[in-house]
């Protein structure tokens, strides 16, 4: 069976991050033959959304090498990512006037080996990702509410609104270029 890092039990606490709402949690990887088996979320867990109130939806979005996927926010969504495939380096930007944290900003990297959990983003938080490396990122993420490109905003990756800027020196990624069709990340 292949060395796998150790497994986060399911005592794992949550981490503050420094921006309020926003939330980290180591998860689990369970070696197993073949390849592992990734947590993601699971009854009991300290970042599971309150079903009661209704599902959102969980879907994938990839970044490709060299491309920035920023800037967005949600007015209403919660958001929950986690990168079971590539790494990735989420940056998180508190824009929200009346935040303890606010004009905080954030980066996280995700995914395997030393990085592996779920990051909680609040409602009112400016996000970016980009993957880190030669190869693409695959960012999973369960909404706590449907897709609605009305309680969205979006700005382009250097907008002076926002006090960071993505650089290529620091992690191999550059802006991307290209229009791209408006999606849900």
């Amino acid at each position: 069976m292949p060395q796998i890092q150790p497994a986060v039990g399911d005592t794992a606490q949550v981490e503050n991050t420094g921006i309020e709402g926003a939330l980290f949690l180591p998860l689990r990887v369970i070696p197993a033959n073949g390849g592992p088996v990734l947590h993601f979320l699971r009854q009991g867990s300290p970042l599971l959304p309150d079903f009661a109130k209704g599902f959102g939806e969980v879907y994938f979005s990839e970044a490709e090498p060299g491309a920035v996927k920023a800037w967005k926010r949600h007015r209403r969504q919660t958001q929950l990512f986690t990168v079971p495939g590539g790494r990735a380096k989420i940056v998180l930007y508190d824009g929200r006037a009346n935040s303890p944290s606010a004009g905080k900003v954030l980066e996280r990297f995700l995914g395997r080996p030393e990085h592996y959990g779920l990051l909680r983003i609040p409602c009112g938080v400016w996000y970016g990702f980009a993957a880190l490396g030669q190869r693409t990122a695959l960012i999973c993420n369960c909404a706590d509410i449907p897709h609605d490109p009305a309680e969205s905003e979006r700005l382009p990756p250097d907008d002076p609104a926002i006090p960071y800027a993505w650089r290529i020196l620091q992690t191999g990624v550059r802006n991307s270029s290209r229009r791209l069709p408006r999606e849900k990340t």
